[in-house]
């Protein structure tokens, strides 16, 4: 199998420098077990051994490490709290930006269909490689091994953490805005679709009765629809930031 022209066969000269050069480069990791990171940037298009066992096993690690660190951090954060941040950390467009950023698309081994249609760039396929090289980390030094990588990796977005009440969706942030002042809940109506049931856009309105106020949100789901929907009736009621006060 080739990725981008890179040899990344099972034998031959290169299966002594892959994936161990790009490991030690981009992770500062060196492997004692070279097959387990040959498995991690396996996609399942390339054939046995691939990477979704590895990946099962690093997103459990990968939760652990986070949910500690943020635990030990945030002695007084409620346990939504301490979620959002993790989902903030942990969700696939953050896991996607940092296996892009270490250039993981590159190293991976794909069938010819996947190469063809861009797999190396696709969200959910490197956030899943990632996982599943820390899983192989995991594995191969221990837990003080794959804390090390993790923390090199996500350092910089640890640093930076956000409030904790940013991260409410807009849906929650109107609830809790419409709950606290003992007024009625919002209501959600589809009022239009578009495009085949793959591929539908949604139309959705959002109706604050309490506070006469309605917006049409629009999404590839009914949830992103309502989510945006929601949002335009938060920025209707404060348009600076939105009902950032709840």
């Amino acid at each position: 199998m080739t990725v981008q022209g890179q040899d990344h066969s099972a034998a031959g000269p290169s299966a002594t420098q892959w994936p161990g050069r790009w490991l030690r480069a981009r992770l500062g990791y060196e492997p004692a077990d070279a097959g387990l990171f040959v498995a991690a940037l396996t996609h399942r298009s390339a054939g046995r051994p691939h990477n979704e066992r590895l990946e099962f096993l690093g997103d459990a690690v990968l939760n652990l490490l986070v949910a500690e660190h943020l635990y030990r951090g945030f002695p007084a954060a409620a346990e939504g709290d301490l979620s959002r941040l993790r989902a903030w950390l942990v969700s696939a467009p953050p896991l996607a930006e940092i296996a892009a950023a270490i250039g993981l698309g590159e190293e991976l081994r794909m069938g010819s269909g996947e190469l063809k249609t861009g797999g190396f760039r696709r969200e959910s396929i490197l956030a899943d490689a990632l996982e599943a090289v820390i899983g192989a980390v995991y594995l191969d030094g221990g837990l003080a091994a794959a804390h090390g990588v993790v923390f090199r990796l996500f350092g910089e977005r640890l640093s930076r953490l956000p409030d904790p009440q940013e991260l409410k969706d807009p849906k929650t942030r109107l609830q809790e805005y419409l709950q606290s002042r003992g007024l009625q809940l919002p209501t959600y109506e589809v009022v239009r679709t578009e495009g085949e049931v793959h591929a539908q856009t949604f139309w959705v309105q959002c109706c604050a009765g309490a506070l006469s106020l309605s917006a049409t949100g629009q999404g590839l789901s009914r949830r992103r629809a309502e989510q945006e929907a929601a949002g335009l009736v938060l920025k209707a009621i404060s348009p600076v930031n939105g009902a950032g006060d709840v």
